[in-house]
């Protein structure tokens, strides 16, 4: 049955706007962010088979043009559509990052991370520069790699907290295998950053490990 023949207070779209977004369900956000479904199927219906798919909401957003367009009704044009929803939850997270403290908003820094690298295929590090009153300043992809790892070097990054007048960074990373811990040269590596930045008084507050729609802080595992 389309959504059209639906009694009113079950159609996603009218309930989002009389009850509010964070009453429906994911299958429900997605279906209203797909708008239509196809011959004998809903949108409710794809929706239902995106997450089923996937796994998650979380696995759908990090899908890959591929994987994502290989499915029944999903294309070019929706992909895109997703891509920009993302970038702009990103860009908004990011304008937030830049007027608060970053230290006292810490959900806030996860949800930008998560976002930034969750959905990459490869290794990727990236630092979040802070002022002296932890505001973001700028966020830089320093270094990428491989499937498994990125090569990272202390004085190109001493060297962009520098020209941002850093007093403060935030290092970030994901794992694509979707385990969010530390690795024994992920400990090896924040130490020896820490100890490099100190020499030109910038604090490292923290390094975050991306997984599968989790992020570990070593600040909060007393790892740095």
């Amino acid at each position: 049955m389309a959504i059209t023949n639906w009694p009113i207070s079950e159609r996603p779209r009218e309930k989002l706007l009389q009850k509010g977004a964070s009453t429906l369900s994911d299958t429900e956000l997605l279906a209203i962010f797909l708008r239509t479904g196809i011959s004998g199927k809903s949108a409710v219906d794809l929706a239902r088979e995106l997450l089923l798919h996937f796994g998650s909401l979380t696995n759908v957003f990090a899908a890959s043009q591929s994987n994502f367009c290989q499915l029944p009704g999903m294309g070019i044009a929706k992909y895109a559509q997703l891509q920009a929803v993302l970038e702009m939850a990103r860009r908004t997270l990011d304008e937030e990052l830049r007027c608060g403290n970053a230290m006292n908003s810490p959900k806030l820094v996860r949800d930008f991370l998560r976002l930034s690298l969750a959905n990459k295929q490869h290794e990727v590090f990236i630092g979040i520069f802070l002022d002296a009153k932890n505001h973001a300043i700028a966020t830089e992809e320093l270094f990428s790699g491989t499937l498994t790892q990125a090569s990272v070097y202390p004085r190109e990054i001493i060297k962009r907290a520098l020209y941002h007048n850093a007093a403060a960074i935030i290092f970030a990373h994901n794992h694509p295998s979707g385990i969010a811990e530390p690795s024994h040269a992920d400990k090896v590596l924040t130490q020896s950053l820490k100890q490099a930045l100190s020499l030109v008084d910038v604090k490292v507050l923290d390094h975050f490990i991306i997984g599968n729609g989790t992020a570990l802080s070593f600040a909060e595992h007393d790892l740095i």
